[in-house]
């Protein structure tokens, strides 16, 4: 049911959905809303939840996964209950003449072992890259030799991340 292959990132088979122009009525966002804050839900619970049988849940909760609209459904793992407990968010910042292999890079970045989660954003610096290490020299090993090391990178900026509170009950409205 999952668009994710076993590694959490997106199947290459499968054509990328653009989701600009997926009209969701108010039962998908009772669906999305309950599968927001338990993935596990059943479906006979998630289907009382939003008022409708069952099997229109299971269609419905199908239908969101072929339009893009829910990416997958994942587990959350706690770094440090594998013996990685540094985490950081390192910002890069590409060579100008880089920019044209932005998706490449984010690729080969994304791709490394370390890496939670890898952002493409707007500002002075092109990536957000989220990881996590054994401990700081890891951490610092991982910028040097993956980071720094890289041609396209001009710059990165380490923050180390204390703790991660996540919102509960966030609501897709």
């Amino acid at each position: 049911m999952s668009p994710e292959n076993s590694s959490g990132r997106p199947s290459k088979g499968r054509p990328s959905n653009d989701v600009r122009h997926v009209r969701l009525d108010d039962i998908d966002h009772i669906l999305i809303d309950e599968l927001r804050r338990d993935a596990r839900i059943p479906n006979n619970a998630l289907a009382a939840a939003a008022g409708i049988a069952p099997s229109t849940a299971l269609s419905r909760v199908r239908s969101l996964v072929e339009r893009g609209v829910i990416r997958g459904f994942h587990a959350e793992i706690d770094p440090e209950a594998l013996g990685q407990g540094i985490q950081a968010m390192i910002s890069v910042r590409l060579q100008a003449d880089a920019r044209k292999r932005i998706s490449e890079f984010g690729s080969q970045i994304a791709a490394l072992e370390e890496v939670l989660n890898i952002y493409f954003i707007a500002g002075a610096d092109d990536f957000l890259v989220q990881i996590a290490t054994v401990d700081t020299a890891a951490l610092r090993d991982f910028v040097v030799d993956n980071l720094s090391a890289h041609p396209a990178v001009a710059a990165t900026e380490t923050i180390l991340i204390f703790e991660h509170v996540r919102p509960r009950n966030s609501p897709s409205r």
